[in-house]
Order: structure tokens, then C-alpha cells, then sequence
């Protein structure tokens, strides 16, 4: 995408190192700033590539929406341009594999096609006074000490987890309880069972295949805060709860599966749909984390650590989430993840690097990452951000050091609460993002940990995760075996004996952080 924010296409050399004709996928990935389209052949080389920045539109302070019939636009021209950069024809791709944003949704009605909405983004926070009263209601109270009762008597994990259930604005649940409140013929129709609901995968299958197939798979599901992945269905509990009509769910299919045709007519071929994947997932599974205590690590617009828990869901009472990581056949894959919201400071990650490194430390300057409050294990929405320790002989290059240094000390902490809450001993740490790129912070990081981290040399991990498991469907790849072959390290950080010097670092940040806590007393950040 050039700088003006106009789509860029690239052209890639359209020779098969396999000498296999029609062995190409094309993976689609709509993120949160920018809509991706990639086509791979079998050695996992690009052949093309597309890039649209995607529209946000703001109708309201804190409201963050996207035009539903824009997107769909944006994914057709996307897909054409893409093939048309690789120099193949649509004929050519032996499948296709969508990879999306999680928790952004929109109903639309199931006679007339017609959205009730716009989509309602992750990021938007109009459910911030719906939070906030719910998680202080004497029915969370009540549900949340049942459940800790039951699970004293049963054991069980799912009652574990929902012994510590809170509602969060960027999970779908409540936002699309306020449609529902606020939106009088969504209510009506959703009460005649003439609602469909889904998250962006759900209305591009339900687009892309001429409104014959709404469906999802288990990682997108498990994404919604709607979805129970210890009982492995939508979750009665929560919408009886909170009143939401389950015939508006789409159906939950494999990870890596057939849902259906393109209709020609859209894209001018009829190529198969093999893949519904949520980014994180989708990522991890490109970073080949297929085994039980695998690690991947994505630094982009935030820190995600998700561990590989195997076939059993972790229950957490200090924050991480029990998501399911993919499900291929009779294989189901859960994770553990841990998200720390504000990672992307900065543009330019080589000058910032170089800014760090010109300093010898951050000269008594410590910065608070919280934009978005604390997630685990702080688990503080009311946090501020703060930078404190300021001196008439600060640099920019102090500041800049103190930034990239709290974004380490957050994984730290994310990283040491998987490990004592899960007991899972880590095998592999693996890392992608744009953030990655900064050479200071991952050595940092690897320092902190005191474990490797190993750095692909793909760069769209999501998009290439996505186009795996669409292979995997169709044949391309036969297994996971060919899979770890095609992925290689770009860098691994090898962990020094630094800690004795950071120890100091590291406890004053934390208490620069407690002077943050609870700063924030609304409903919203800033108001």
C-alpha cells in the first residue's frame, strides 16, 4: 500500500519450484488496519500479492465501524488484483482460505440479506457502560459464586473459568447485546428466528458463496466470548444470561475444511473455500507451534502469547483466554492466550533500535503501556498510561529506550503467568509482527525470559497459517511434517546473562505501574 493509503499490487516470479501445475492457494486476510491477499504455491513461495487499507469509519465518539457491502468490495478487487499480480489465472488456485480480525460482527436479516448494522469492530466501545454494569451486577456475583461452588465440588474447569467470568467491550457479547437493546427491528426479527449473526469470516463465506453457506469454524467462534470451548458449542449459559436468541449463530465447521464455493459470478470463478481461520490462530499455526508447550509471540498492534495447551482447554483465574487454536478432523487444538493491548509505538523500528542503543539505559524513565488499561495478569481497564521520571537531561533516545523496554517487561510478566498457570514446560518460542524488526527489543525480550526466540523469515504469518490449513483440505500438503520443512528462521535470539543488570530496571517499572492503576473511574478512558 503506498503512503497515500492506495492499493498496491506486486508481481512475484510465477515459476513452480515444484513442478506441479495448480498447486497455488489464495489466503485472505483482513486485519484491523490492512486487508492482505497472498497467492502460495506448494514450496510456500509468493507468487502475488495485494494490499488495501482498511476503512474505518468513526459515526460516533468511541464507535468504530466498517461498511459491510465496502468490505466485500474491497476483498472482490483485492482477490483480482492479487491474481492478476501473479500472472495466473483463477482457474489456476486449487483453493482459497480466509483469515480475519476477531470480535468484529454484524447481523443481517435472513429473508432479505439486508444488515441491520454496520460491522461493529473490536475496537469500538459503545458496551462500555454495559460492561461496566454487568461485571458489578448481583447476577455476575451470583454466577460467578455458583460456579466457584461447583467446581469445589466437581472439579471441573469450565466452572473454574466461569468462577472468574467478566465481560469485556472487546469480546462481541455485549456490543451485540446492545444492538440487540438498541436496534428495535433486530430485536423483533431475532425474536421470529429471522436473524443471522457472524463475525467477518461468516458474512465474506455468506457473501463469497451467493448467501448459500453461513458458517464459521472453531477458532472464530471461540473468539466471541459466545462460545463455551469447554462444552465445545455456543454457550446457552451466557446468551440465556444476557438474552441473545442462539438461531442467529452460524454453523461451526473444521478449521481446515470445505465451506463451500465462490460463486463465479462474484470472482469469475467457483474456487473452494477451505480455510476459516481467526489472525492469531491462524499465525500460530504458521509458525508450526503444532506441539503441546509451543509458544508463538506476535507483536504488532499488540503482544499476543499463545501457548499450545494440546487437547484439553486451560482454565485461568489470571486472565489468559482458553481458545481453541484450530480443529482438523478429529484433531482439536487449544491455546492459552495472553494479550498486552499497546505494542505499535512506532513506524520506523530500525531507528528506535539504533535510538535505544545510544544510551546505556533509559536514565531513570519509565513508561506505563496502557492506552487500552492492563490486561493479565494486571487486569486493570481503569489503568492510565504514564511516563514517569522525567529529568531536565532526558533524551529522546531515554524515552524511546523506556518505551521498547515496557513492551519487554510487559511480555515478561505474560510470559511467567503462563508458565506458573498452565505448568506447561515451553519448547518453542516463536515470534512475527512488524514490531519484531527491532532488533533491541527482541534480544531484550530473549534476555528477560532467558529462552530463545526464533524469528521466521515469513513475514505474514496469518496469511501463510491460513493458506497451510487450506492445503492441508485439498491436498497440496500432506501432512505436518511437510509443513515444518517450508517454515525457516530468520533470526534466533539467543538469551544473555543480563538479568542481575535489569533486576533493578524491571521492579522500579512496577512500581511505576502501580502509580498507574485504577486512574480511570468511568465508564470509558478519558472521559
Amino acid at each position: 500500500m503506498s503512503e497515500d493509503g492506495t492499493p498496491v499490487s506486486r508481481s512475484y516470479d510465477t515459476r513452480s519450484g515444484s513442478g506441479d501445475e495448480n498447486q497455488y492457494v489464495l489466503s485472505l486476510d483482513i486485519g484491523t488496519t490492512v486487508l492482505c491477499c497472498h497467492i502460495y504455491d506448494k514450496d510456500a513461495n509468493i507468487k502475488g500479492t495485494s494490499r488495501q487499507k482498511v476503512e474505518i469509519l468513526h459515526p460516533k465518539t468511541g464507535w468504530m465501524e466498517m461498511d459491510p457491502d465496502r468490505l466485500v468490495e474491497q476483498v472482490i478487487s483485492s482477490v483480482k488484483d492479487c491474481v492478476k499480480a501473479s500472472g495466473l489465472q483463477l482457474h489456476q488456485l486449487k483453493c482459497m482460505a480466509i483469515a480475519t480480525q476477531r470480535g468484529t460482527f454484524i447481523t443481517w436479516d435472513r429473508e432479505t440479506g439486508k444488515p441491520f448494522h454496520n460491522l461493529i469492530t473490536w475496537q469500538d466501545l459503545r458496551s462500555a457502560s454495559y460492561v461496566k454494569t454487568w461485571n458489578s451486577s448481583y447476577t455476575m456475583q451470583g454466577l460467578n459464586s455458583v460456579s466457584k461452588l461447583l467446581h469445589l465440588i466437581t472439579r471441573k474447569k469450565r466452572f473454574l473459568a466461569a468462577s472468574v467470568l467478566r465481560f469485556m467491550a472487546k469480546q462481541v457479547t455485549l456490543r451485540l447485546l446492545w444492538a440487540l437493546d438498541n436496534i428495535p427491528q433486530l430485536r423483533i426479527r431475532a425474536s421470529e428466528g429471522q436473524v443471522m449473526f457472524g463475525c467477518i469470516d461468516t458474512w465474506l463465506v455468506w457473501k463469497l458463496t451467493g448467501k448459500q453457506v453461513h458458517a464459521t469454524d472453531f477458532s472464530c467462534a471461540s473468539s466471541t466470548g459466545l462460545f463455551d470451548p469447554f462444552q465445545i458449542e455456543w454457550s446457552s449459559i451466557v446468551c440465556s444470561l444476557i438474552n441473545i436468541p442462539m438461531s442467529m449463530f452460524p454453523e461451526v465447521r473444521d478449521t481446515s475444511g470445505y465451506f463451500g464455493d465462490t460463486d463465479a459470478d462474484i470472482l469469475g470463478a467457483a474456487i473452494p473455500i477451505t480455510c476459516v481461520v481467526a489472525d492469531q490462530q491462524g499465525a500460530m499455526f504458521g509458525q508450526c507451534c503444532f506441539d503441546i508447550g509451543d509458544v508463538k509471540c506476535t507483536l504488532g498492534t499488540g503482544t499476543f502469547i499463545d501457548l499450545n495447551t494440546g487437547s484439553k482447554p486451560h482454565a485461568s483465574v489470571a486472565g489468559l483466554y482458553p481458545l481453541i487454536g484450530w480443529k482438523i478432523g478429529s484433531e482439536m487444538v487449544f491455546i492459552a492466550e495472553g494479550i498486552a493491548a499497546d505494542t505499535g509505538f512506532f513506524d520506523d523500528v530500525s531507528e528506535t533500535a539504533s535510538l535505544a542503543e545510544s544510551v546505556p539505559n533509559s536514565g531513570g524513565v519509565y513508561f506505563v503501556p496502557a492506552f487500552s488499561g492492563l490486561q493479565a495478569p494486571i487486569n486493570d481497564d481503569g489503568a492510565t498510561s504514564s511516563m514517569i521520571g522525567m529529568q531536565p537531561d532526558t533524551t529522546k533516545a531515554h524515552i524511546v529506550r523506556a518505551i521498547l523496554e515496557s513492551i519487554a517487561f510487559r511480555f515478561k510478566i505474560l510470559y511467567e503467568t503462563i508458565l506458573s498457570e498452565t505448568k506447561i514446560p515451553i519448547s518453542h518460542m516463536r515470534v512475527d509482527g512488524g514490531v519484531c524488526n527491532n532488533t533491541f527489543l527482541m534480544q531484550l525480550m530473549s534476555d528477560l525470559v532467558n529462552k530463545s526466540l526464533d524469528r521466521s523469515k515469513h513475514t505474514d504469518m496469518t496469511s501463510l497459517g491460513a493458506a497451510f490449513l487450506a492445503g492441508l483440505a485439498t491436498g497440496i500438503w500432506k501432512n505436518k511434517e511437510e509443513l515444518r520443512r517450508l517454515r525457516t528462521s530468520h533470526c534466533i535470539y539467543s538469551p544473555r546473562p543480563t538479568w542481575n543488570q535489569y533486576k533493578d530496571t524491571f521492579h522500579e517499572w512496577e512500581r511505576a505501574v502501580s502509580r498507574s492503576l485504577q486512574w480511570y473511574r468511568t465508564d470509558t478512558p478519558g472521559t
